[in-house]
């Protein structure tokens, strides 16, 4: 049963999402936004709404090993697994403000946490014994997370002449706002059911919470991502496939694990220098592609490579069970 359970929350994560991109997105269209600042902002919000809600529960009810990992593996399966799978489907064009701006900051955010969590910077805890993301720590990173998005905007709205829009068919506005609240309430009821049941079937198998988080439950609400992502780049629109992973990768981390270390400060565990140094090595990796690539891509072979480190990594992930 906590299988069957399992599989309707990933289920339901998926569908909610996609109904809350799809409203969003048509309120976004009729505003004349890009189609990077969707990929950055609207889209990525809606991708992470599953790791936001899967976190916010496992924080209330105190599995911070769940809500660590769940962002963790997200962010590494989002760059190596989803773009990866994107770039040999369609080489990922990847723009100048994105690799000049985005993908750093998304390096920076698994950087974050390999400090934060290991306690490297140990003064701003204010004297607590506390060894992970302490609440400072979740202000300190909404923080960031607010100058980000303070960017986007302003972006957005300075090349708002520009904007493509062919991705997505605006609705009325009736429709666009009944998808998000439904897609809303169909994310809270899943995240519900994925936490209770991960934590269930982790203490069956003698199986640690952190290493189903890291892999189980941070794919299942990666699936919107993936979705995302893999259609966009079927339909060549690069700019939405990669500001999708990259945008969500941000707001994982500065918004999403910041609220949840506020909710409740996240202990630390036993494999996160690893990986948040995965999280923080796929997007300089992917840095790196772009860069010393002539058309500023990703293409096939440098896609498969992506999927073949996340096989290494989680080959080596399942010798520590």
């Amino acid at each position: 049963m906590n299988y069957l359970l399992l599989i309707i929350g990933f289920a339901l994560l998926t569908i909610s999402a996609d109904w809350l991109i799809n409203g969003a997105s048509s309120l976004a269209k009729r505003l004349n936004i890009s189609d990077l600042v969707i990929g950055l902002t609207i889209v990525a919000f809606g991708t992470s709404a599953p790791e936001l809600v899967v976190n916010i529960v496992a924080a209330t009810e105190g599995s911070s090993d769940i809500a660590l990992t769940n962002i963790l593996g997200s962010n590494i399966i989002n760059t190596l697994i989803i773009l990866g799978i994107s770039a040999t489907i369609f080489p990922v064009v990847c723009q100048k403000s994105t690799y000049h701006i985005e993908i750093p900051i998304s390096a920076l955010a698994g950087l974050a946490v390999l400090l934060l969590g290991t306690n490297f910077f140990g003064l701003l805890h204010l004297g607590e014994s506390h060894n992970g993301i302490s609440r400072l720590d979740g202000l300190m990173l909404l923080a960031v997370f607010i100058i980000f998005c303070t960017y986007t905007i302003y972006q957005g709205i300075r090349n708002r002449d520009e904007s493509s829009n062919e991705s997505f068919e605006a609705m009325p506005i009736w429709k666009s706002i009944l998808l998000i609240i439904i897609g809303l309430a169909g994310l809270v009821v899943g995240g519900e059911l994925i936490v209770n049941n991960a934590v269930t079937i982790a203490k069956s198998w003698g199986v640690s919470e952190s290493v189903i988080g890291v892999t189980v439950v941070a794919l299942g609400t990666s699936l919107p991502e993936l979705a995302t992502s893999a259609m966009a780049a079927l339909k060549k629109n690069t700019d939405l496939a990669i500001g999708n992973v990259i945008g969500s990768n941000i707001f994982n981390v500065f918004f999403v694990l910041g609220l949840s270390s506020i909710i409740n400060p996240l202990s630390s565990y036993k494999n996160i220098q690893v990986d948040a140094a995965m999280a923080t090595g796929s997007s300089l990796l992917l840095l790196i592609f772009i860069i010393i690539s002539r058309k500023r891509s990703i293409n096939r072979i440098e896609g498969i490579t992506m999927l073949a480190i996340y096989g290494a990594y989680l080959a080596w992930l399942l010798t520590t069970l």
